[in-house]
């Protein structure tokens, strides 16, 4: 099985230095809803893992979030992609949870409910947490410099086997091929 796991906000829809708490909000990036149809369509079951600190902020509620994610999944089935699962951390940085990237446990999750290594899966982030995330988990972690991706990729702490790619587009080139 090919698995590729994104991250949403700087990956998928445009960030918000106020958080994403309405569908409204919720903007693809240009392209983005494109590469994730051609993933799809090149055999990828495309899973997402996500911090959400708005939820355990109380900025935005579950119903709130489902329906933001709802827009997403029409707007990438519209596009002629499928987004196969969502797995989201909904704690803050208080909560020392286990599931908050940097820390593994949504790539843990996502390990057990596919049953595979995460190995040779390429996990596809705008942030260090992102990075740091995957290559704890043993995935490939790649860098788009979409979003927070031009400040990330300043920082010494970068994974020493990221690739960095301009955005989602590009990123999906080098895995699937150009058109």
């Amino acid at each position: 099985m090919k698995l590729i796991i994104l991250d949403q906000a700087g990956v998928i829809s445009q960030n918000s230095d106020t958080l994403i708490k309405t569908p409204d909000e919720w903007i693809p990036l240009p392209g983005s809803l494109q590469a994730i149809a051609r993933l799809t369509h090149s055999g990828y079951r495309v899973v997402i893992a996500s911090n959400q600190s708005g939820i355990g902020r109380g900025l935005i509620d579950m119903v709130t979030y489902n329906t933001i994610n709802d827009k997403m999944h029409k707007a990438v089935n519209q596009a002629g992609g499928r987004i196969d699962a969502i797995f989201f951390c909904p704690h803050t940085n208080a909560d020392k949870c286990s599931c908050r990237k940097p820390a593994t446990g949504l790539f843990d999750e996502i390990t057990q409910r596919y049953g595979v290594n995460l190995r040779n899966v390429p996990a596809i982030g705008d942030s260090l947490k992102d990075l740091q995330a995957a290559a704890a988990a043993g995935a490939i972690p790649i860098l788009v410099l979409t979003g927070k991706g031009r400040i990330t990729c300043t920082k010494e702490e970068i994974p020493a086997n990221t690739q960095i790619f301009d955005n989602l587009t590009l990123a999906v080139d080098a895995l699937v091929g150009q058109a």
